[in-house]
């Protein structure tokens, strides 16, 4: 009873940090939700009492009290400098963008994201990996205009993201460095049109739920695992996940970056997009080499401990959403 009231409310003062961050007209403001966010999240991590999850809890602490005191100082030295030159408020906005940027995991100040997400449970993955993102995204939305450093940002974390999952074999890690891929688009989007991100978090949001929940009842942490008693239809609907997270049409994955591809064609941005989609490619290159390896290794040997089998109909669910719903949406479109 004291775990579910005191979850309850750490998960509540986290939504009150974040709403506190994207609904303030001031930086202290945006600030002091960040840190709401930082201090309620940091004991939902601590759930699972385990040496690994104390690292994890340290090293995010860590991280997220060094790019708030970054953040704090630029806007204390934006709000209290005499001179304003466009030079002087072009540091700033560098300062602040860098400070969100490492609040975020974005490369190049990504180093501490997969070793967290490694450590922690598939739930704690799944906040790091979608809540944690809205506020400073929103943040970083309100500096985007005339900072080139947002768009190597997102340069940098597409080509980390793809490089980066390429020798892994722990699905956590996997997802990290996914998500660091997919935030990429979302900066990019940021830089371009800024409402298209939300639209974009919102599916990315989808397809990872997804994946996790599944990954959870499975009990799966490494690629191995998923080789081990998975039926065929398990099987079907991880395939299915894992080539939405990696854009391939028609699944629901390839809808955002299909609007991201077309915003930036808008604004003449020819070599990023190039970019992106050659990288999209390389990380789609490791979830079919994850695919094949479930697909064609059948290892009989008993599973790791399932928290619970996947249930037909949730199976199916996640096959229609992934695969269905883009298909409404284009024939909506026409």
């Amino acid at each position: 009873m004291f775990m579910n009231s005191s979850k309850m409310l750490f998960y509540s003062t986290l939504m009150i940090g974040t709403i506190t961050a994207i609904s303030s007209s001031n930086w202290f403001g945006i600030w002091m939700g960040l840190e709401i966010n930082l201090i309620s999240f940091v004991p939902i991590m601590f759930k699972m009492k385990k040496t690994q999850t104390s690292e994890a809890m340290m090293i995010y602490f860590l991280v997220q009290a060094m790019g708030s005191v970054i953040l704090l100082m630029a806007v204390i030295m934006s709000t209290s400098s005499t001179v304003s030159t466009d030079m002087i408020n072009y540091i700033f906005k560098i300062l602040m963008a860098s400070s969100l940027a490492l609040k975020l995991g974005s490369a190049p100040f990504h180093f501490w994201m997969p070793e967290v997400m490694n450590k922690i449970d598939w739930e704690g993955c799944f906040m790091l990996s979608t809540w944690q993102k809205i506020a400073p995204l929103s943040a970083l939305s309100y500096i985007a205009e005339n900072n080139p450093t947002i768009l190597i940002f997102a340069a940098a974390s597409t080509i980390v993201g793809a490089m980066g999952g390429l020798n892994e074999t722990s699905l956590r890690k996997i997802m990290a460095y996914s998500s660091i891929s997919h935030l990429g688009w979302m900066i990019a989007c940021i830089k371009v049109e800024n409402q298209l991100w939300m639209i974009y978090l919102l599916v990315y949001t989808l397809i990872v739920a997804t994946a996790m929940i599944t990954f959870n009842r499975l009990a799966a942490f490494y690629m191995n695992q998923l080789t081990m008693n998975t039926t065929i239809m398990e099987k079907l609907t991880i395939a299915t996940i894992f080539l939405s997270m990696g854009g391939l049409p028609p699944f629901l994955g390839f809808m955002p970056k299909w609007m991201v591809i077309q915003s930036l064609t808008n604004y003449s941005m020819y070599m990023i997009i190039i970019m992106m989609i050659l990288t999209t490619l390389i990380t789609l290159y490791y979830y079919l080499r994850t695919i094949s390896t479930m697909v064609l290794i059948n290892v009989a040997s008993c599973k790791w401990t399932m928290n619970k089998p996947l249930s037909t109909n949730f199976m199916i669910m996640i096959i229609l959403i992934n695969t269905a719903t883009p298909l409404v949406a284009t024939m909506n479109l026409f």
